[in-house]
């Protein structure tokens, strides 16, 4: 089969994976109104905690869209990566609501105790914020429009994707022993980015 096809059949299979990254969240909606007892005796905690592992999931799923690229010479899954981003925040939002709609229940004083006794809410926070920009300009408008300075924004989602591993070790309070598969991935698909730089360079020389 040659890349063509391959790139072709790539496409074809955007609608499916989208009906596959957004089954989490419609089972997390299908717990809290029908089956609430299916989260445990801490419903609030199970889904903050589920709604968080979700959004770091997407947002390293986000994240292997150029690796894979790079990886099978294919460039069919950069039509996935729009699509990869924006789950990537939407779990994000998710997470963030959840948290402090149901387990803070909007309580403000509540929210600011929790932002000076855990500073880990202050770095998930920073994340989201940064993302903002990301999701704004995602579009092929946007990314006429700033041109150069498009893919210069969008190496944010490097520091998004860093400040969401930090959050998450933080937030477990055990280090890396909850958390070292994410923070392998994340190193991995970081290194994967620097291949095609080293072939120019081994090229040059």
């Amino acid at each position: 089969m040659d890349k063509k096809t391959l790139n072709t059949l790539i496409q074809k299979f955007k609608p499916l994976m989208f009906g596959i990254l957004l089954l989490p969240f419609l089972w997390m909606v299908y717990q809290t109104v029908l089956a609430p007892q299916s989260l445990g005796a801490d419903p609030t905690k199970a889904l903050v905690d589920h709604s968080g592992e979700w959004a770091i999931r997407s947002i390293l799923f986000a994240l292997a869209i150029t690796p894979l690229r790079i990886l099978t010479g294919l460039t069919g899954w950069i039509h996935w990566r729009r699509m990869a981003g924006l789950f990537a925040f939407f779990y994000a939002l998710v997470h963030f609501l959840v948290y402090i709609g149901f387990f803070l229940q909007l309580d403000f004083s509540r929210i600011y105790q929790e932002i000076i006794h855990r500073p880990y809410i202050i770095v998930g926070a920073i994340a989201l914020i940064l993302y903002l920009p990301l999701v704004i300009t995602s579009t092929k408008e946007w990314q006429r429009r700033l041109k150069r300075n498009w893919i210069k924004l969008h190496k944010l989602v490097y520091l998004i994707g860093i400040l969401a591993v930090v959050h998450m070790t933080w937030l477990k309070k055990v280090g890396l022993m909850d958390t070292w598969p994410y923070a392998l991935i994340l190193v991995v698909l970081l290194l994967i980015r620097l291949i095609p730089k080293l072939k120019a360079q081994k090229n040059n020389f």
